[in-house]
């Protein structure tokens, strides 16, 4: 399983390679420039402030400089947060990111495995249409209407249970305090809920006709006992492969949830970044993205082979 995972490695990294080359060219294609919307400068300083950050060269010449910064773990100053360098930026806003990504993820694990499970035990019921229902429409519907919905509910109009304000605050980050994190979080698990339970449901109702929970059944065990024993390790498995692209939509919807709440994390970095035309900034974080994603894939895949002892990777 080692030399799978450092062949895995090694084979992305020239997708990482073209992804950053891609990127690049296509950002510098792009109208205008980081410092088109500033008053505009004598000519003498313009051409000292874009000498300073190398934009006076050919852009291939730039696009070698970048690589050979981002070789040495550079990724170059901000064009705009003119005090920090990319590194310091991203430094700043992963823990905040982290925290809310990793949160949404653990809560749909849970909420989404359970309802699957429910539906799966109660087939064909007003349980399991009902759950699924609400599961399809959780899919259907984007974060970016779900958020101002659940805004205009829990913080502008304000909601009362039982006697109870449970108003929640609409923006902000607060230093990471509960009350800040409910909404943004909800938010982001709500589609990754909805998709965990419809794989749970299938995978479920398959695992549960299988001969060996036909035979457990037959020797006298519960339903509770043959679901947690027996029937939840096998039917976890496509929810395993599954993992690699639900934490990639966490990701990326994670830009969208950061901006919405005004949460200083890494996806509101790269939205200002690419209004900003900040290349550096843009660059750095789509590079932490397309890294992550890498590496989280490769964890699901061997996670994979731990959950079912049939799955064996070639040496």
């Amino acid at each position: 399983m080692f030399s799978y995972a450092v062949r895995r490695l090694l084979g992305a990294i020239p997708t990482l390679f073209i992804i950053i080359t891609l990127t690049f060219f296509m950002m510098r294609i792009a109208p205008g420039g980081p410092f088109d919307a500033q008053r505009r400068l004598p000519p003498e300083i313009e051409h000292n402030i874009k000498a300073a950050y190398n934009l006076d060269k050919p852009v291939y010449q730039q696009y070698f400089i970048y690589l050979g910064k981002l070789a040495h773990g550079d990724m170059g100053p901000s064009y705009k947060n003119k005090d920090f360098t990319v590194n310091e930026l991203i430094a700043d806003g992963l823990p905040v990111s982290a925290e809310i990504g990793v949160t949404s993820m653990l809560l749909a694990l849970l909420l989404g495995t359970a309802f699957g499970s429910v539906a799966a035990l109660r087939q064909n019921s007003a349980v399991d249409y009902g759950t699924m229902s609400v599961a399809m429409m959780g899919i259907t519907i984007p974060t970016f209407v779900v958020g101002p919905i659940l805004t205009l509910i829990f913080g502008v109009y304000g909601l009362t249970v039982f006697g109870y304000d449970v108003s929640l605050p609409v923006g902000g980050w607060n230093g990471g305090a509960l009350r800040n994190l409910i909404l943004p979080v909800l938010v982001l698990a709500l589609p990754q809920i909805a998709v965990i339970a419809r794989i749970m449901r299938g995978s479920m109702v398959e695992v549960l006709h299988s001969n060996y929970v036909r035979t457990a059944r037959a020797k006298g065990l519960s339903n509770f006992a043959i679901v947690i024993r027996h029937a939840l390790r096998a039917a976890v498995l496509p929810l395993v492969s599954y993992l690699g692209p639900a934490i990639a939509g966490v990701l990326t919807g994670s830009l969208v949830v950061e901006q919405l709440f005004g949460i200083p994390g890494i996806g509101r970095y790269f939205v200002q970044g690419a209004l900003n035309r900040d290349y550096t900034l843009v660059m750095g974080v789509l590079v932490y993205y397309a890294t992550a994603i890498i590496i989280l894939n490769l964890i699901a895949d061997l996670l994979y082979a731990v959950l079912d002892p049939r799955v064996r990777y070639a040496q």
